[in-house]
């Protein structure tokens, strides 16, 4: 029986065409109001996020917040999986049910989609890379979730001087992307299912099937981080097996 009150809370993304990836104009944007912007330009930082580019994407769901502590222990409790390494014995500690878990790895962020999937008879996966995007910043390709301007207040990154991760949904409605979706920058660097490769983004070029070897994508920035990488196109890549204590997941749920 499904016991959907251990399930993430879903948001329907629409189907249809979004911005992806940083463009000239908001290079110079960013230029003209963030300190770190000319280091990153000097040094071709942003290239990585270019060019910008367009995708139609087809409707499907994505949890509103990141897999929360609670949420992962159930599946960790009825799947006997590894818990994560800074839980104590099997179990999350006091008081961090609602703060997003992290010390995971990309095949353990799969494994819980595998166990939810299994149990509700409906596909649960991670991200991909754009669809990750579109539920950050909706289909106008702003800078942050909320616009073109940081502010420390609708995020939980380095300037807020929390030192540590977040209950999930603390800053809404006020950080939210478009769509409602919660923490998708700042608090923890988010999994996706994308090997990092060059833009433009295609779907058919291999990066959907990464190898050992791929870097994956992570999204969103974290707690530890400044508000350069709180950007909705910032993208970062890691090994599949790197483990942090800044880094977690969502789902999405295919229609």
């Amino acid at each position: 029986m499904e016991d959907t009150g251990m399930l993430p809370q879903m948001i329907l993304i629409p189907a249809g065409e979004f911005i992806m990836g940083t463009s000239e104009r908001q290079i110079r944007e960013l230029l003209g109001k963030e300190d770190w912007a000319l280091e990153w330009y000097e040094k071709d930082m942003f290239q990585i996020e270019q060019p910008q580019h367009r995708l139609n994407l087809p409707d499907y769901w994505i949890g509103r917040t990141p897999v929360t502590n609670v949420e992962y222990y159930k599946f960790t409790f009825e799947t006997g999986h590894r818990v994560p390494r800074d839980w104590v014995g099997f179990h999350f500690k006091m008081e961090t049910d609602d703060l997003p878990v992290t010390g995971i790895s990309k095949a353990d962020a799969e494994a819980y989609c595998a166990w939810v999937s299994k149990r509700t008879n409906k596909r649960y996966r991670l991200p991909t890379e754009p669809e990750w995007e579109k539920a950050a910043r909706g289909t106008d390709g702003r800078i942050y979730p909320w616009g073109g301007m940081f502010n420390p207040w609708r995020c939980n990154t380095l300037e807020s001087g929390k030192n540590a991760t977040s209950e999930v949904g603390v800053y809404s409605p006020a950080g939210d992307s478009p769509y409602g979706c919660a923490d998708v920058v700042g608090n923890v660097w988010e999994w996706t299912s994308t090997a990092l490769k060059p833009y433009p983004y295609d779907s058919d070029d291999g990066r959907e099937q990464p190898a050992r070897s791929d870097k994956i994508v992570v999204r969103g920035g974290a707690w530890y981080y400044s508000r350069k990488l709180a950007r909705c196109a910032a993208r970062e890549g890691v090994l599949a097996d790197y483990i942090s204590p800044a880094l977690g997941f969502r789902v999405v749920l295919e229609p």
